[in-house]
């Protein structure tokens, strides 16, 4: 009963007029940047959070409009995988299986509408499941010490790289990077600065939000830059749409599938790193397994477009719960929103719902209006979204770096800061070409100096023994699993990442 009380002060805080509005804006903008190829929900967040701080927004709206942007944006990337065989980003790549050889028969209006049902069905389940299991996770986070998080921060390390990764050497790199520029500013214990260099711009630190904008949309704009086309123009091909709205037949046939996999989803997204890549493969291939008795999988079967649809918007939901009950970011979209939360000085962990019960219930409330406003948009605004997949790079690219500069300068009025956000985005920009995964930076950058308290703490209460690290069974348990999650990419990954590919190109040459 105190958790439906607690949802009913939350729908309070978001049943306003403005928060309304916020979530209505950020399912369009995120539904728009999930379609659009190449851009996914990290980059769409990190894209709008100059705005979000620049209208001024509290902390409770800012959320309302960047986590409706994150849904959003899960949501839209089915739109270019079912029309165009092009994933929005990664999760999105399951859904070119199924849901392009249905485009190619003239049933795409049918596919996307079933997408948005599925992918409804499976974040209205997870948010269901972060209502569930957040206060329960609070309660076993409340008997962490020092050395229990320092093990926690570095379980969400070495699992960030998550089962679909196949270069763990990469992945520890950019996470080592990361602690590195943690480390730049005054010894929060000692008062001596480090690594400032003599420029006092630096002795606060790197700012979070110029970090997280530069690598994710400055980049972008720059690897945009380096190869002068956006294959926009590509896409500019006519497809038959069709019907809108799917028969009920179909959807009976999907129901159980939908279920099935917004649970699965829902258990990736929960563990650190995994995500919703991890939730779609899963989804999809336990789905196939399951009920594929005729080998129509792959060749336009509804039900796998609705297997990993369900999975990785589950998997979106799921990523909350730790970040909000541990303060450990459970993808690379929730690293970005730890940021934004830090940034208006809220820590989340255990005390966030006691502490800040506002903003925690008010924006669980919104993930349920955002799931509704998404729903109602997505089905008959498809012609719409479709279009927007025929605007070029060229007119985009220079959006995204205007809505970068203005938006950065405006929150904190530093030309300082700009030089160091294209510092930033011609990092990111190295390092994708380099095939290093940007997430373990960000996370470093806002993890560091909170592991290195925790680590200090814990050996000074010990009067310097570092075995107080191993000393407690919950600490034994979660070096435990980091080992365990490191590992496992490096046993088993090559061939899950091998199989998604595979998949695709069986898909691929059947098409063709």
């Amino acid at each position: 009963m105190e958790t439906l009380s607690s949802l009913g002060d939350g729908f309070a805080i978001a049943l306003t007029w403005q928060n309304l509005g916020l979530a209505l804006l950020g399912c369009f903008l995120g539904t728009i940047m999930g379609a659009l190829p190449g851009l996914g929900p990290s980059n769409g967040v990190a894209i709008l959070i100059p705005l979000a701080f620049t209208m001024g927004l509290a902390a409770t709206p800012a959320l309302i409009l960047l986590t409706s942007v994150y849904y959003g944006a899960m949501y839209g990337g089915r739109i270019s995988s079912i029309l165009l065989n092009i994933p929005g980003d990664e999760p999105a790549m399951m859904t070119c299986l199924d849901g392009y050889p249905m485009a190619q028969k003239g049933m795409a209006g049918e596919a996307l509408s079933l997408s948005g049902i599925a992918s409804f069905v499976g974040a209205f389940l997870a948010t269901w499941g972060l209502i569930l299991l957040a206060p329960q996770l609070v309660k076993i986070a409340l008997l962490f010490g020092p050395a229990e998080y320092f093990a926690l921060f570095a379980l969400a390390f070495m699992t960030l790289g998550g089962v679909s990764s196949t270069n763990q050497a990469k992945s520890a790199f950019a996470a080592a990077l990361g602690l590195g520029l943690a480390t730049i500013g005054v010894d929060t214990q000692t008062g001596v600065p480090r690594f400032t260099f003599g420029e006092v711009h630096l002795y606060d630190g790197l700012d979070f939000l110029v970090a997280i904008v530069g690598l994710f949309a400055l980049s972008e704009v720059f690897i945009f830059l380096e190869h002068h086309r956006g294959g926009s123009e590509a896409t500019a091909k006519k497809l038959k749409i069709g019907r809108l709205t799917p028969p009920l037949s179909m959807i009976k046939q999907c129901t159980p599938t939908m279920l099935r996999t917004s649970f699965l989803g829902f258990l990736a997204g929960v563990l650190p790193g995994a995500g919703a890549s991890l939730g779609s493969f899963i989804s999809y291939s336990m789905e196939k397994r399951l009920v594929d008795k005729e080998g129509t999988f792959g060749k336009g079967d509804p039900r796998g477009v609705a297997a990993p649809e369900a999975g990785n918007n589950a998997a979106a939901g799921g990523a909350l719960v730790p970040m909000l009950a541990l303060g450990v970011p459970g993808s690379g979209t929730t690293a970005v929103l730890l940021a934004v939360l830090l940034s208006l000085n809220i820590t989340p962990g255990p005390l966030l719902f006691a502490n800040n019960p506002d903003v925690v219930w008010g924006l669980i409330a919104a993930l349920f209006i955002a799931n509704f406003m998404l729903l109602a948009m997505n089905i008959p605004m498809v012609g719409l979204f479709t279009r927007l997949l025929m605007v070029p790079s060229r007119i985009l690219m220079p959006i995204v770096a205007m809505v970068s500069f203005v938006g950065i300068y405006g929150i904190s009025g530093s030309s300082f800061d700009l030089l160091v956000m294209i510092g930033f985005g011609v990092m990111g920009w190295v390092l994708r070409k380099l095939d290093v995964p940007l997430v373990p930076v960000i996370l470093g950058t806002l993890l560091g100096n909170t592991m290195e308290n925790n680590l200090r703490r814990a050996v000074e209460i010990d009067n310097g023994n570092w075995w107080t690290l191993f000393s407690s069974p919950l600490a034994l348990t979660l070096w435990t699993i980091a080992i365990i999650g490191f590992l496992l990419p490096v046993i088993i990954g090559r061939r899950v990442k091998a199989s998604m590919h595979k998949r695709e190109d069986e898909q691929g040459a059947i098409i063709d």
